[in-house]
């Protein structure tokens, strides 16, 4: 799949999904948004795909919302403000909902619904350089589409800051405040990225997609009986499932499970 926006490639178990305007620093409007959704439903429905990440070119990650489509936005009623938020909204959702494993490649600048792109992965690799900003308030904005998101990958103490002063701040306070995984060099981050990807490559998929949605489930929630109750279903269905048995029996027996030989 390739469009003016972005290319999305297989490669045995791995989809990479490239924004592909860097002429423009990797900025979002109406067409990018339809087509980073579309990349990500399709990545959903192939079974064969273990793992999926999404980078981009040139020196910026995602610079935020394009110029032209800030203009457009300036003239909209309110009603045409809340549906295209809504598309946003759609497209991270899709993203964080992916039922695959996704890793956000990280280079250059990442701003405003740039972060919303790496916060909806699951993973999050940085190269040293990489900077980071919820720029909103700025312009009279606030970053709410973005925030649940957002907040959940770093934490509400450092959204009181960051969403509130729109400081700029670099690859090790994203490690710190536990919005990026990693930091690297940059010529170390593709290496780093497939060491992720291979990690991912050599669990058993049906539980790789399991252990996701345990997260998304589980995350935030009350520990009370209905979180208990969902918590024993869910061992037992994975235990009852075929790869749950392959697993076992390959680990009793010294052998490699059935997706691995």
């Amino acid at each position: 799949m390739k469009t003016t926006a972005l290319t999305l490639e297989f490669q045995g178990p791995l989809a990479t999904i490239t924004l592909t305007q860097p002429e423009v620093r990797n900025a979002f409007s109406d067409e990018v948004i339809a087509d980073i959704t579309h990349a990500f439903h399709t990545v959903a429905k192939r079974s064969d795909v273990r793992a999926v990440v999404l980078a981009a070119e040139g020196p910026a990650f995602c610079a935020g919302a394009n110029l032209n489509w800030m203009r457009r936005m300036a003239d909209y009623s309110r009603d045409e403000n809340r549906e295209d938020a809504g598309l946003l909204a759609e497209m991270l959702r899709v993203i964080y909902e992916c039922p695959q494993p996704t890793i956000a490649r990280v280079q250059g600048d990442v701003y405003a619904g740039g972060m919303g792109l790496v916060a909806a992965c699951d993973m999050a690799v940085a190269a040293e350089g990489a900077g980071f900003c919820l720029s909103e308030v700025k312009i009279g904005l606030i970053p709410a589409t973005i925030s649940p998101y957002v907040i959940r990958a770093m934490g509400a103490r450092a959204a009181h800051r960051y969403f509130l002063t729109a400081e700029r701040f670099d690859a090790q306070e994203a490690l710190r405040i536990g919005f990026v995984h990693e930091v690297v060099t940059p010529d170390q981050l593709d290496a780093r990225v497939d060491a992720l990807v291979k990690a991912l490559a050599s669990g058993s998929p049906n539980a790789m997609r399991a252990a996701k949605r345990l997260v998304l489930q589980v995350a935030g929630r009350e520990i009370d009986a209905g979180l208990i109750a969902a918590t024993v279903e869910g061992i037992a269905d994975i235990r009852a499932s075929s790869e749950g048995r392959e697993g076992v029996q390959s680990f009793l027996q010294k052998r490699k499970p059935s997706w691995l030989a």
